[in-house]
This record gives structure tokens, sequence and C-alpha cells, in this order.
């Protein structure tokens, strides 16, 4: 009977459940460090928008603007510990901001050419070694040399470097030294006690004025926050000084307390051209000298082209010194 009906049909192989792929959840895993680069370069974009009224927060985050960058390596970091490609590819979004906002800090735009060279150091009333910081700072090959922070070793600097720069005017805390002449000196008034000068500078290629201002120092308390009041008020006295500045020509060095991104300084800065952005190689961080994070030690100019900025090696101060070259 078997033989003649047949072998009776197979069942119908139930189905076989899908296997899953070789990496499951890749794109399931890493939403909250995916969430995280948006808001990273919200940051970067939208600095200006902080508000600073409460503890100075904006002038806070814009003076350590250029290290949001550290979201890029943060979060990818975040994508290969959760291998979650939905993070990994979240994370070009800040990269690829930060690379427009700060790229062009990175490449070396020195040229030769220059008429002038300036250095300008705070160098730190406390430090040990006056009189072998004015050595270094001989040594630049500067024309003009700013001095902040002065205290009981002027008259050591006065000694070091009078050799190479026979002109010199010295106003409270700041000095200058020119191996030009100098004329129209004077004490500009940002704060109780001197801490700024203006000098005419006499050089071969014609008058400069030069400012050197020391901007008072911020201060953090857990009830206040960011201090920056008095720096501020300081910024605006400067900035009034430069608008009735009548030569065409201007030089600023100085310890501002804060970086070209601050708004705060905009008043100072906005009106004049920063050498390091313009000719250097690098962000050409200057504080803290044993580790610097942030640029609050600043040449800018009006007037004439930078051509190179640089920052010279440590001396025994707890800033590093900044110099420029530019043509006249």
């Amino acid at each position: 009977m078997a033989t003649l009906l047949g072998t009776p049909p197979a069942p119908p192989a139930p189905d076989r459940p899908r296997r899953p792929g070789p990496y499951p959840g890749i794109w399931r895993r890493g939403r909250i460090a995916a969430a995280l680069a948006p808001l990273s370069v919200l940051v970067m974009l939208g600095h200006s928008r902080v508000p600073d009224r409460v503890g100075h927060l904006g002038s806070l985050i814009e003076t350590f603007l250029p290290w949001t960058g550290l979201a890029v390596p943060l979060l990818l970091l975040c994508a290969a510990v959760r291998r979650s490609a939905t993070a990994a590819v979240a994370v070009l979004l800040p990269a690829v901001v930060w690379s427009s906002l700060f790229g062009g800090t990175l490449l070396d735009k020195r040229a030769a050419g220059a008429d002038l060279t300036v250095v300008t150091h705070n160098v730190n009333e406390h430090n040990p070694h006056p009189g072998r910081t004015a050595r270094v700072l001989a040594a630049s090959g500067a024309d003009v040399l700013a001095l902040e922070e002065l205290g009981e070793a002027t008259a050591a600097y006065r000694t070091a470097l009078a050799a190479d720069y026979p002109y010199h005017s010295i106003h409270g805390t700041v000095g200058l030294w020119s191996r030009y002449p100098l004329a129209d000196t004077r004490t500009v008034d940002i704060a109780p006690w001197p801490r700024a000068l203006r000098a005419t500078v006499r050089t071969p290629e014609g008058p400069v004025a030069v400012y050197v201002a020391h901007l008072l120092s911020v201060r953090f308390s857990a009830a206040s926050g960011f201090g920056t009041d008095a720096r501020d008020a300081a910024a605006r006295r400067l900035a009034a000084a430069l608008r009735a500045e009548p030569l065409p020509r201007i030089v600023l060095m100085g310890d501002f307390n804060g970086t070209t991104d601050d708004r705060a300084l905009a008043a100072v800065t906005s009106r004049l051209r920063s050498a390091q952005e313009e000719s250097g190689a690098g962000f050409g961080l200057s504080w803290p000298a044993s580790f610097p994070v942030a640029r609050i030690d600043h040449i800018l100019v009006r007037g004439m082209e930078p051509r190179s900025a640089w920052t010279l090696p440590a001396t025994g101060s707890d800033h590093l010194p900044v110099a420029a070259s530019v043509r006249l």
C-alpha cells in the first residue's frame, strides 16, 4: 500500500528566526554621548549668548573657548567604549565646527619683512630671578620691551636693561624700555593706582604710540563666581584712551587677564588687530608658564601690518613673554 501510494509528503518546515547582524545595537547604544555632541556645538557657536550677569559665566567660557575642542576626543572615546556608531557619527559635527573656528589658528602665518620687534612680559613681582629674566628679554633682540607687575625688583631691571635699552619710562607697576627715543610719556588712568602708560616711540620709520597695560586681576569665589568687574572697568577706560589717540600707528601690549575671545574686552580688542591671530603659529598660550592654558598676554596693533608673533622661553615668572614683529 505504501509502495502504491508513495511516501507521504513531509510537513512544511517552520519559519527560522532571522539571525542578528554581527554588531547588534551599534546604532542604538551611545545615545547620551551622541546628544552631547550638538550641545558642545551650541557652546562653540553660541558662547556669546551665554549669560554673563550671573558669575560672569560667559567670560569664563570665552577665556577657555579653544578648549571646547576637547569634546571631540572625549566623545570619540565614549563612542569606542560603548561601541556606538551613532555617537561616532555625531562627533563629526563638533569636529567640523571646531576646525572651522580654530583650524586656521594652527597654521604657521609668520613672515619676514618687519621694521619693529616688540616684547611684552608680566615679570611677576615675586620673580626670584629679575636679572636673569631681563637678560632673556634683551636677548630676544626686541626694539621695545613692555614689562608689567614691576615691584621691589624694578631697580634690577633698570640695571640689567640699561646697556641695550637707553630709553625707558616707568609708571607705577608698568614700564617701557626702548632702543629708540621716547616722548610724551604719561600714565593712563585705568585703575586707582598706575597700571598703564602711554609713550611715543620715535622709530626710524616715524612715531608710534605705544601703550602698556596691566588690567586688574580676575578673582573667583563660590559666592560671586568669575569676578571681572574691576578688570572690565579698566578695559573701558583703556578703550577710551585708545579712541582719543591722535597718532595713526598704535601698539598696545600687556597682560589683559583675559583673551581676545572675551566679550568683556571687546571695547579694546575690536579696535585693534591681534598680532598672534594674524601672524602667529598656534594659539600662543602664555599663562600659566608651567602649563599654558590661555593667552592673556597680548600685542595688538593699529595702522601697521603684523608679520610674526611667538612666545619666548619661560623665565622666573608665571607668565611666558610674548613677542611680535610688525611692518610700519
